[in-house]
């Protein structure tokens, strides 16, 4: 189960060399908006490069419908990536359209057919908000589905995209629970945008303990220094955990039972089904 994703940029050798010893359960070379348009065809090579004989290391490739997608993809599929993430996309057609370019790659490469997945960043344009629930069955290759507000703001014009104190304005907020709802009608892991104030640890880390308690399963990094404050917001605490087999082993001894008291209140299955979640999830974060 991966907590957090960290961007790094494709075309700088000193930061992917970093980036490999921060603690991240992925990484996402970047080449799309952390590297200029002259600079791309030496970063494609530099990811190529490092990606060969990592299984954590994700590429964000420019929009499919860009002359620079194609490019990206013969150039760092031959290393066979974990992940390609998804920019931009209006809907889940650019998924679709990715996997098919995804299978006569991995074809091409002698790389297992289906293996690399697909992370889309599902609201960088107006039109995706109404499109979400195309990728309900869309791809067998979808990870889960993350989501964007800078993108967005520009979309539409927006010269903001939080209020005074931080928080998202409304549109933003919006595009946010449309995209965990996606996820969830698509049954796949939703992931929180990056906090951009990379500074503000104390920020940080309520902004990711909020996005684990809403549902998200992860989060987004674009600065080393947010790696560990996510991937603990995103970790069980012994308690949860403690909490959560109590309830399975309750409904486990009484089978049949819609409802149980414990601890002076009523448990039912709903409750179960959050507990096999979050023990799920811990074990998987394990191995």
């Amino acid at each position: 189960m991966i907590r957090s994703f960290l961007f790094v940029p494709a075309d700088s050798e000193r930061k992917l060399e970093k980036a490999g010893n921060v603690g991240a359960d992925a990484l996402i070379l970047d080449l799309e908006d952390a590297v200029a348009a002259e600079a791309r065809p030496d970063a494609r090579v530099l990811a190529r490069e490092y990606l060969a004989g990592k299984s954590d290391c994700w590429v964000r490739i420019n929009p499919m419908d860009s002359e620079d997608a194609a490019a990206d993809l013969e150039a760092v599929m031959p290393s066979g990536p974990a992940g390609i993430v998804l920019p931009k996309p209006r809907s889940a057609a650019a998924a679709v359209d990715l996997a098919n370019h995804l299978l006569l790659l991995e074809s091409a490469n002698d790389l297992e057919p289906g293996s690399t997945r697909i992370l889309p960043l599902c609201t960088e344009q107006a039109e995706a908000l109404f499109t979400l629930n195309s990728y309900i069955g869309a791809t067998p290759r979808l990870l889960g589905l993350s989501w964007g507000a800078e993108d967005l703001a520009t979309a539409i014009g927006a010269a903001t995209n939080r209020d005074e104190n931080g928080a998202w304005l409304p549109t933003y907020e919006m595009a946010r629970s449309f995209c965990l709802l996606a996820a969830a009608a698509a049954e796949v892991a939703a992931f929180d945008t990056v906090f951009t104030d990379f500074k503000n640890i104390d920020g940080l880390r309520r902004y990711a303990s909020n996005a684990r308690r809403d549902g998200f399963s992860g989060m987004l990094a674009i600065h080393p220094g947010q790696v560990d404050t996510i991937n603990t917001a995103f970790q069980a605490s012994a308690e949860e955990i403690e909490f959560a087999t109590r309830i399975v082993e309750l409904f486990d001894a009484n089978p049949g039972a819609g409802t149980i008291g414990m601890d002076g209140k009523m448990i039912d299955r709903p409750h179960l089904l959050q507990a096999r979640r979050l023990l799920q999830a811990a074990k998987n974060q394990k191995t």
